[in-house]
């Protein structure tokens, strides 16, 4: 336990304050979350648009350029993950509940209730469901993600460095990092980290409720919810136990497989022609408006201009609050791979399984609500189970999306706890286990917290206002990253001369 920083102390104390704030507040705690975020999304939407395209635009830069061929560790180094796992990984860690809980709702939602700019129910707000979707879940989102990752292996493997944000600063502030504005940047990456993952812990609360209700009339409530994140911190405890290379590495490879038969089900048992068809035209859509969508904001426009920030700017926060622990944890499993062989990884394979899964899940909900089945009428974590129940084998196919939705709860959870550990014993590659408990409970409180506060908004409030300052702290990473990228490669360059 002697490896515990204060950066541990302190996170833990504002995250229990918090908690408490919550519990004993729930009106002062909520009135004051939704004054940031509504703050926050007003004043910044701009800036939340333009560093996330920026972030894709350095990394298509980074897989072209000659730095490309650098290793992330020494140039004998191999990655210790196949390729396979390595994409089960990266992926449960990464997407998850998102992906099962938006699946149906997003492109329905699109269609029906919360179109970009056309009338609901319209043509052209179907040819823009999809395609809205999949600007959501695309390479923006992970290109967050892998701009954190790339750092982080970078210093960590290459130049030794411990697996902490702040040592990935060095090259700008020398050993001011390793004093009180280090530890001021990890608490801030921590916090950031807690938040992001307890929205998510949340949502999966949220749906696994939303499931029981719809198949077995259950109540659906906090209280419920409260015993479904109990039931489920108890089994991510006890995966967090078994380790990296256990737990979640088998969980992670469950969740594809659960997935991937879902996935099957959904594509063999919806309307297989009109998904695929959808899924070509949408991928051509998504290719020909990615530049004007990064940078569409309609300051015009009042009610697009809300649009904007309800989705997209809600979206690039969840990312970016999630990216210190998915990036974190992207960067652990990524050992030995090239700068162009992991940010091709990163970018591509994921977003083209999203895009996948949102066509088969969303356009089979679309079919259904074009056929008189009234999803859109549902709330969104009862979306899902609205399909299934349309489809042959419907109650068995329901029963998978919930034991699909735990197993990426526990992942999830279980990576954060890994991560966390990480962050707080200065940057440990292997945290003590009785640290990761004790960053399970933080999350799992605060997930409880948020829901009892406010539910579903209460969390999307809590994630927007989170992500603004660590959002500050990418900027600075990629700065100091490209510096030393530059003086190595520039080393490497002199020693080829001699």
């Amino acid at each position: 336990m002697k490896k515990i920083t204060s950066v541990f102390w302190i996170t833990l104390a504002i995250t229990v304050a918090l908690s408490l704030w919550g519990a004993l507040d729930p009106i002062g705690f909520e009135a004051i979350s939704s004054a940031i975020m509504n703050y926050v999304s007003v004043h910044f939407g701009w800036y939340y648009l333009l560093i996330v395209s920026l972030f894709v635009i350095f990394c298509l830069y980074l897989i072209f350029s000659p730095y490309g061929k650098i290793r992330l560790g020494k140039q004998e180094d191999r990655p210790e993950f196949s390729y396979p796992t390595w994409f089960a990984m990266l992926f449960s860690a990464g997407m998850g509940i998102g992906l099962v809980f938006y699946g149906v709702a997003s492109p329905v939602s699109h269609y029906m209730k919360t179109p970009p700019t056309a009338e609901p129910g319209s043509m052209q707000a179907l040819e823009d469901s999809l395609r809205v979707t999949f600007f959501h879940y695309g390479v923006h989102a992970w290109g967050i993600y892998a701009v954190i990752a790339l750092v982080l292996a970078y210093f960590t493997f290459r130049h030794g460095k411990p697996g902490l944000i702040s040592a990935t600063l060095e090259p700008l502030f020398g050993d001011r990092m390793k004093g009180k504005w280090g530890r001021t940047i990890d608490i801030i990456a921590v916090f950031a980290t807690i938040v992001g993952v307890a929205t998510s812990l949340g949502f999966g609360a949220t749906q696994i409720n939303g499931g029981l209700t719809y198949l077995f009339n259950i109540d659906s409530g906090f209280v419920v919810q409260l015993i479904i994140i109990a039931v489920v911190t108890v089994l991510f405890m006890i995966s967090a136990y078994t380790g990296l290379s256990k737990g979640i590495k088998y969980l992670s490879n469950a969740n594809m497989i659960l997935a991937t038969a879902l996935f099957a089900a959904t594509l063999i048992l919806g309307p297989t022609v009109y998904i695929f068809n959808s899924l070509t035209d949408a991928i051509g859509m998504y290719l020909q408006t990615l530049p004007s969508e990064s940078f569409r904001l309609a300051p015009n426009d009042p009610d697009e201009r809300q649009w904007v920030m309800d989705w997209t700017v809600f979206f690039w926060a969840w990312w970016i609050a999630w990216s210190p622990f998915v990036g974190i944890f992207i960067a652990r499993v990524s050992r030995g791979r090239t700068i162009r062989e992991f940010l091709s990884g990163v970018l591509l394979v994921p977003s083209l399984v999203s895009f996948l899964w949102f066509s088969a899940f969303g356009m089979s909900g679309i079919d259904a609500q074009n056929n008189g089945v009234d999803i859109a009428s549902l709330p969104d974590e009862q979306a899902l189970f609205g399909l299934f129940e349309q489809m042959p084998l419907g109650f068995m196919l329901s029963i998978l999306g919930i034991m699909l939705i735990a197993t990426f709860f526990i992942t999830s959870a279980d990576s954060a706890t890994f991560v966390l550990g990480m962050q707080t014993t200065n940057g440990s590659l292997s945290p003590p286990t009785a640290v990761k408990f004790v960053w399970g409970f933080a999350q799992s409180a605060i997930a409880a917290v948020l829901l009892y506060t406010g539910g579903l908004q209460a969390l999307q409030n809590a994630l927007i206002a989170a992500a603004f300052p660590f959002s500050l702290i990418m900027l600075l990473m990629i700065y100091s990253f490209y510096k030393a990228l530059r003086k190595d490669k520039a080393r490497e360059n002199q020693a080829r001369a001699k």
